[in-house]
């Protein structure tokens, strides 16, 4: 069960705050968003603020923000449709009755004859009852569609996501997979404050209890000047030297409160790999400042994304095979052997799926952010977006294709497990 609720808090905020990036952008730019919601499927939970529906979908393999215009819009009105009209108190249209117009009893039912929902935002046609002249009616920029009951909200033409700006675009699409970035970095910072960054300083930081260095007298932050005469000036030659030296006895000077101190440890043998290397059981020293967690936070969102990225490249020449891809299961289960170690480490987890998933997303592939961005890049180069509609056919088969792809690995993920 702690496993089940490390899993959903997880997943839970990585999507939380991609999408979070997407919509915080969007809304900054005028765009109107439908609906934040976390997962896919089935609706298990929603509410309405301000113009968004917020929802948690039942199958947790990501989320989505829906951008009215960032697809084309599913509900039209035309000529010839008879509706159902619901005013505000300035005479405007508030609510267009696509259907069940029955139970609007208080609605005008017109007969379209010309609409305009985007640009100069007006219905008109010939009233029930006075089929005779037709009436131009104004529609207010947030008025909405009733279908079977339910409110969905219009969006003018300067409210879509084509409406904007090729930068607002861009800004609001990679903002999601730049959220990953940041939590992981401050995930990071914060176990900076947490467990110390580590510094290169010839200090000895946390000793074991059974370690070859609590066993000789050394103590936690003893500053080593030499060992068997030579000087070390940094943590890394420190080590270097312990592990050149399995089960000899080294001669440590060190500094403790103004004072210089010779301690004999003899390293403790252990393997490797193939190679036998020496160890005196003391970890190295950290600095809990907010420079170094700050920088420490950098360093390891850095690194990490440098080693996925050299993933990504061994899986593309041939390095890596699809089989060593892992889906919802077998993070599930790596999750689960991270919770086992730990509060810390399962934090540590947290970062680097993050940071995994920022760079996921911007892969150049349809479907994802990085597809999104890449037709946009070229919008920006020709100076004219690309056909919407062989767009949306591009990114329904990217769509298709990573479905296919996530079913393969969640299949591989429960054979390595279960079979």
């Amino acid at each position: 069960m702690n496993t089940v609720i490390a899993f959903v808090l997880i997943f839970g905020a990585l999507v939380f705050f991609h999408e979070l990036g997407h919509l915080v952008l969007a809304n900054r730019a005028g765009i109107l968003c439908r609906e934040f919601a976390i997962g896919f499927g089935p609706k298990i939970l929603s509410f309405k603020r301000n113009e968004t529906v917020y929802t948690i979908r039942l199958l947790p393999i990501g989320g989505f923000v829906k951008m009215a215009g960032e697809d084309p819009e599913v509900i039209e009105v035309k000529p010839g449709h008879n509706v159902g009209l619901l005013f505000n108190k300035e005479g405007k249209v508030e609510k267009i009755i696509l259907n069940n117009k029955e139970k609007y009893p208080n609605a005008r039912i017109v007969e379209v004859e010309n609409v305009d929902l985007e640009h100069n935002m007006f219905i008109s046609g010939y009233e029930h009852g006075e089929e005779d002249f037709i009436k131009r009616f104004d529609v207010s920029e947030t008025s909405y569609f009733v279908v079977d009951g339910q409110e969905i909200q219009l969006a003018p033409y300067n409210r879509q996501f084509q409406s904007k700006k090729v930068g607002q675009r861009i800004a609001a699409i990679a903002a999601g997979p730049l959220m990953n970035f940041i939590l992981a970095f401050v995930i990071l910072v914060v176990l900076g404050f947490i467990q110390g960054a580590p510094v290169d300083d010839p200090r000895l930081g946390q000793l074991t209890a059974d370690g070859a260095a609590k066993e000789a007298g050394l103590q936690e932050n003893d500053v080593i000047q030499t060992i068997e005469g030579q000087s070390t000036s940094s943590w890394g030659e420190v080590v270097e030297i312990i592990r050149e030296n399995p089960e000899k006895e080294l001669t440590f000077e060190v500094e403790r409160a103004g004072q210089i101190l010779s301690y004999e440890v003899v390293p403790k043998s252990a393997k490797l790999g193939e190679e036998t290397i020496g160890q005196i059981g003391a970890y190295n020293p950290v600095d809990k400042s907010f420079v170094s967690s700050f920088k420490y936070g950098f360093v390891e969102t850095y690194t990490w994304a440098k080693e996925i990225l050299i993933g990504f490249g061994k899986l593309i020449t041939g390095q890596f095979s699809i089989e060593m891809l892992s889906g919802p299961v077998g993070i599930y289960d790596m999750t689960d052997q991270v919770a086992q170690s730990g509060t810390l480490n399962l934090l540590r987890w947290a970062a680097l799926l993050s940071i995994n998933l920022g760079i996921v997303n911007l892969l150049p592939l349809p479907a994802l952010d990085g597809g999104r961005l890449l037709f946009l890049f070229i919008e920006a180069l020709r100076g004219k977006p690309i056909d919407r509609q062989k767009e949306g056919i591009v990114h329904f088969i990217g769509f298709s294709l990573l479905m296919l792809l996530m079913l393969v690995v969640t299949w591989n993920d429960i054979q390595r497990l279960f079979l």
